[in-house]
């Protein structure tokens, strides 16, 4: 067997100094020259290892293969065989955690895995610029089924009843179909215009989507069905924030990450003349350290902050966050705060003048520092406050990035739906939920988690709705 490069071919990417100031994409992504020899580091594995840390199941060896022999097309077909968001998900999955952490160079070999992910952005890329003509249109097979948010389990789940000839109708509150993939994940990670192409792939399937429709208020499911609609999708997703309780939260300049990234994502606050403004410039504090925190501190600097910090109560080694989104915020100069913990968000208050305008704004956050301790019951070790340590760092914004719920307006308006202590739609294995034909998939079940983990819970609903009423 011939010697493997030790190590994935880099990834060309903009200079930090440049894209710290721009929201164009960070991953420039791979040209030919580097795609073909990066397959060629992919050992082919009959057993297929990889796969199995793939929640939508490709059949990764199979199109790398492809790409090795220079069918960029065949890789494709393969990808969207099993996938209906090839180009995001190459972008955005956590492929170290899934189909590379699986990869045999990796796990028996010492060396780096496959840049599987990388090569799946190259070819869904390549098939956006070369494709030719719209995708074929499935027979109808007579069947009528809604889906509840366009988000990624809910364009999975209909990409795949559509696939089968069913007429699928997206339900979206929001004006622009995508879900988190629009509101939540900036711009320099994942372009909008990618998000629009495989919504409109997706449409040349025959998936008609209506925005505007917040279901619960402008519709309910059971109207849905009087509508005659045979099986109901929810993939609502998680988009009610969590917050810390401490002193100072509702004071102005502080933003979940939800409301900043979706008033600069979806709203486009970042451009001068915005119908939706949003704060910029100064001192920007984000607590926490998931992807959400990354992207949240990331924005802010392109908005023009003069100085960002992270704020997390535990160590880098226990950061959530993707390694590379790490990586890629240091490099921009984002000021990390390990092992601190919010306490009490200071507002500005003049005693001599009440009507000075910087009343009721932030001007600090107090923080604690922490150590860790012993394990918590997820093996995590858990956060300890060092007393008498408390120190301000001096802010203009703070940004709450811990987390998202799913938000409870489907469960108040629907009869019989059982959700958990979470506020998660209890469902089977098959993603049936306790009301007959309706399925649920994805952040609304589990709370926030990963694209391709939604995407996964969308085709098991699909393939759990055409047995049902197709009898197959």
């Amino acid at each position: 067997m011939a010697a493997r490069e030790p190590k994935k071919h880099e990834m060309p990417v903009q200079p930090p100094e440049i894209r710290a100031h721009n929201f164009d994409e960070v991953a420039l992504g791979y040209n030919e020259e580097l795609a073909l020899a990066e397959a060629q580091r992919c050992l082919g594995c009959k057993n297929k290892p990889c796969m199995q840390g793939c929640p939508v199941n490709i059949d990764i060896p199979e199109f790398i293969s492809h790409i090795k022999n220079n069918d960029i097309e065949g890789a494709y077909k393969v990808i969207s065989e099993s996938s209906s968001l090839p180009a995001v998900c190459g972008r955005v999955c956590p492929q170290e955690l899934q189909c590379e952490h699986n990869c045999t160079l990796g796990t028996k070999m010492n060396l780096e895995p496959v840049g599987i992910g990388r090569l799946e952005r190259y070819a869904a890329d390549y098939h956006r610029v070369h494709k030719n003509g719209s995708t074929e249109r499935p027979a109808p097979n007579g069947h009528k089924v809604a889906v509840i948010g366009s988000g990624p389990s809910g364009l999975a789940c209909a990409g795949d009843l559509a696939k089968k000839g069913f007429a699928v109708t997206v339900f979206e509150a929001l004006h622009s179909a995508g879900g988190v993939l629009v509101y939540g994940i900036p711009e320099f990670r994942l372009p909008k215009s990618i998000v629009a192409d495989e919504v409109r792939t997706l449409g040349e399937l025959g998936v008609e989507i209506i925005t505007n429709v917040i279901v619960g208020r402008t519709i309910t499911i059971d109207e849905l069905f009087e509508q005659g609609y045979e099986a109901v999708f929810i993939g609502t997703g998680a988009g009610l924030p969590n917050f810390m309780n401490i002193p100072g939260e509702s004071l102005c300049g502080v933003y979940s990450a939800n409301e900043f990234l979706t008033r600069s994502n979806l709203m486009k606050s970042y451009l001068d003349n915005a119908a939706t403004p949003i704060k910029k410039g100064g001192n920007v504090v984000v607590v926490g350290g998931g992807n959400v925190a990354m992207d949240a501190a990331r924005t802010a600097l392109r908005l023009g902050a003069e100085h960002v910090y992270i704020v997390y109560r535990r160590s880098f080694d226990e950061l959530p966050a993707r390694k590379e989104e790490v990586e890629h915020a240091k490099e921009e100069g984002i000021d990390f705060r390990i092992l601190c913990n919010p306490v009490e968000i200071v507002g500005y208050h003049s005693e001599n003048d009440p009507r000075d305008p910087k009343n009721g704004f932030v001007k600090g956050v107090r923080c604690i520092k922490m150590e860790l301790g012993e394990p918590d019951e997820r093996g995590r070790r858990r956060p300890v406050e060092i007393l008498g340590s408390e120190f301000e760092i001096e802010a203009d914004t703070v940004i709450i990035a811990i987390g998202t719920s799913p938000n409870p307006l489907i469960k108040d308006t629907t009869n019989g739906l059982e959700v958990n202590k979470r506020g998660g739609i209890v469902i089977t294995e098959e993603g049936l939920t306790s009301r007959e034909n309706v399925y649920a998939g994805g952040d609304a079940v589990t709370g926030a988690a990963t694209v391709i983990s939604a995407m996964g819970a969308g085709k098991t609903a699909a393939k759990a709705i055409y047995k049902a009423l197709c009898g197959e």
